[in-house]
């Protein structure tokens, strides 16, 4: 008579751990990819949030005051002014700075290379205008106002937003003289 209970006599120890070994090398390839994708993830992570900090933090900053050329008719001709890197700045390209001066009815873009500019690193030492702004360098912009697309009168508010290739832009604001007579003024 046939039995139909099933006969297992046959299962060996070594069938046993073939079988275990096989889970084993699954379950280690399985959290191998998921390590490795889980790995990929952080350095894709890390690297939008070095992005992003890079973009969002301001890398220049205004060193001392902020000056305006008046001509006769008691118009702002030029503005001057020092930049240096902000503590934990990152270099800075001077080559791909934007310069956008602003007032309340006008507004005009002025590229790096029509900024007059005096460029200084550390000790005074003079570098090239398409230079890199490093720590401890300083650079003089006396940055022209074109009477052509914008007007800066006596007691006029205006912005000057420096763009750089990276990161935020350094916004200086301020009101030209009430007397805006021949020479320079410091504004504030």
């Amino acid at each position: 008579m046939n039995s139909t209970k099933p006969n297992d006599d046959g299962f060996t120890g070594l069938e046993a751990a073939i079988v275990l070994i096989a889970f084993v090398v699954v379950a280690a390839v399985f959290s191998y990819v998921v390590l490795g994708a889980g790995f990929f993830t952080t350095q894709k992570s890390q690297e939008t949030v070095h992005s992003a900090v890079s973009q969002a933090s301001s890398t220049m900053e205004l060193s001392g005051p902020v000056i305006v050329t008046c001509n006769a008719g008691g118009q702002v001709t030029n503005v001057k002014f020092y930049l240096q890197l902000a503590a934990g700045g990152t270099q800075v390209d001077l080559s791909k700075i934007i310069f956008t001066q602003t007032t309340s009815s006008a507004q005009d873009t002025v590229a790096w290379n029509n900024a007059a500019a005096t460029y200084t690193t550390n000790g005074g030492t003079p570098f090239v205008a398409t230079g890199i702004l490093a720590k401890n360098d300083m650079v003089f912009y006396n940055l022209p106002v074109t009477t052509a697309n914008i007007e800066i009168l006596k007691n006029t508010r205006f912005t000057v937003d420096i763009q750089p290739a990276e990161g935020a832009a350094l916004t200086i604001s301020r009101m030209s003289p009430a007397a805006c007579t021949t020479g320079d003024h410091e504004v504030y």
